[in-house]
């Protein structure tokens, strides 16, 4: 019952063989400080919104890339990697990045992006008993490549990442050594981030999240069974339908979009937010998505007696090759011959070949990291009582975010549970 995401940024070039890390491995800083220059980072709330923007607009372009497929990841993950990226980054290149992640650098400094980006990873680092979040990133570097002592303290005051040598000229050896350390931050659900390794890679820099939480209001399992899940107007599928009774739960219901929100919650920091949208309005909703559309859906969230409520039990994984898509939200340069990397090694050697993304999604009845939305239906008892009942029953969008710092950790489409 986990979210997990990890994502691998490959880059490949050809540097003066110097090498630079002598103990092998430099090591996380523990001793985090706390941000005390006020004024000084992009404060949560507009954080928050940006990280929004960018969650959103790679959404849209992994729906028009995969339509009618289930879509889970961690925008979170890739944005905090290219952040890292970023440090290394200058001119053109350097603009693109950011831009693309949704910054305005006239308004916002590049200093003040990477404090936010360390405030919010260190509060998420601080989370309670209650829900377990692991979150960090690390460096693997070809034991001959130069890497610059400024952006090293950079990566590792920033963003806690760790780094480790590595001889990519055994590439089956480097491939095992990075896939094991995913593995293992992940609880072993991210099996094998990386399938193979360009013979020119000379570094990779990976960032992983790993989310478990209970729900406040669990399932009883012993309720659990087949039902009919609808693809689209012709097409369904038999899958384990969750369900639960008398449920007081915050709920929106959107006339002018033709969706229901539904916010079901974590114990400890952690909601999801489950957006149902009428029969054949599942585009019109996508084309909407921006941080004011959800901003208007949780400001509006009311609690709501809902009587029953159905959510399919599922286990969902995708995994991705991002620099398309990336280059669609203008992060282009990086990935070409005038890549400007020259802050990590002060050449220009250094560009992206590949930005890897996998995601697994479970959500079962005592908890889960991401699911579901709404559907509505209305009926009348005996007395004329209104009763409600809410089916996820067709495919549906969930958000699920750490209310502490209203951030979100995954995005998924569930468009066929099974």
């Amino acid at each position: 019952m986990a979210f997990i995401a990890a994502l691998g940024i490959l880059m490949a070039g050809i540097c003066p063989a110097v090498l630079c890390f002598p103990n092998g491995t430099l090591g996380r800083n523990t001793a985090v400080q706390e941000d005390q220059d006020n004024g000084t980072q992009v404060d949560s709330l507009t954080l928050a919104s940006i990280n929004t923007d960018f969650a959103f607009s790679l959404y849209k372009e992994l729906a028009l890339k995969n339509p009618d497929k289930n879509i889970v990841f961690s925008p979170l993950s890739i944005s905090a990697a290219l952040a890292i990226v970023s440090l290394g980054a200058n001119g053109n290149t350097l603009q693109e990045i950011l831009e693309g992640l949704k910054f305005n650098l006239t308004e916002t400094p590049e200093a003040d992006i990477h404090l936010g980006f360390r405030h919010l990873l260190h509060m998420l680092s601080q989370s309670g008993k209650e829900e377990q979040i692991n979150i960090g990133s690390a460096m693997f570097i070809e034991k001959h490549l130069q890497i610059l002592a400024e952006f090293q303290e950079k990566v590792r005051s920033l963003y806690q990442a760790e780094a480790f040598t590595a001889d990519f000229q055994q590439a089956d050896e480097a491939r095992k050594f990075i896939n094991d350390y995913v593995r293992k931050e992940t609880q072993g659900k991210i099996q094998e981030l990386l399938s193979d390794l360009d013979e020119r890679t000379s570094m990779v820099l990976v960032n992983y999240i790993y989310f478990k939480g209970k729900w406040k209001m669990p399932f009883d399992p012993r309720v659990t069974l087949k039902s009919e899940f609808y693809l689209d107007e012709k097409r369904s599928v038999k899958v384990p339908m969750m369900k639960i009774e008398d449920l007081t739960t915050p709920y929106f219901r959107d006339e002018e979009l033709s969706c229901s929100v539904v916010e079901l919650k974590y114990i400890g920091n952690a909601s999801a937010l489950f957006i149902l949208p009428d029969q054949g309005r599942m585009q019109q909703v996508e084309a909407s998505l921006q941080p004011e559309t959800l901003r208007k859906w949780k400001d509006s969230l009311r609690p709501r007696k809902i009587d029953l409520l159905y959510l399919p039990k599922f286990l969902v994984s995708t995994d991705y090759s991002l620099e398309d898509v990336l280059s669609e939200l203008g992060i282009k340069e990086v990935f070409s011959t005038q890549a400007n990397l020259s802050r990590i090694t002060g050449t220009k050697d250094l560009s992206v070949s590949q930005v890897v993304h996998k995601a697994m999604l479970e959500v079962a009845e005592k908890g889960t990291e991401a699911a579901a939305a709404t559907g509505v239906k209305f009926v009348f008892r005996s007395g004329r009582v209104p009763t409600m009942t809410v089916r996820f029953d067709r495919p549906f969008l969930m958000v699920v975010s750490h209310t502490g710092v209203e951030s979100i950790l995954f995005m998924a489409k569930v468009a066929n549970p099974n």
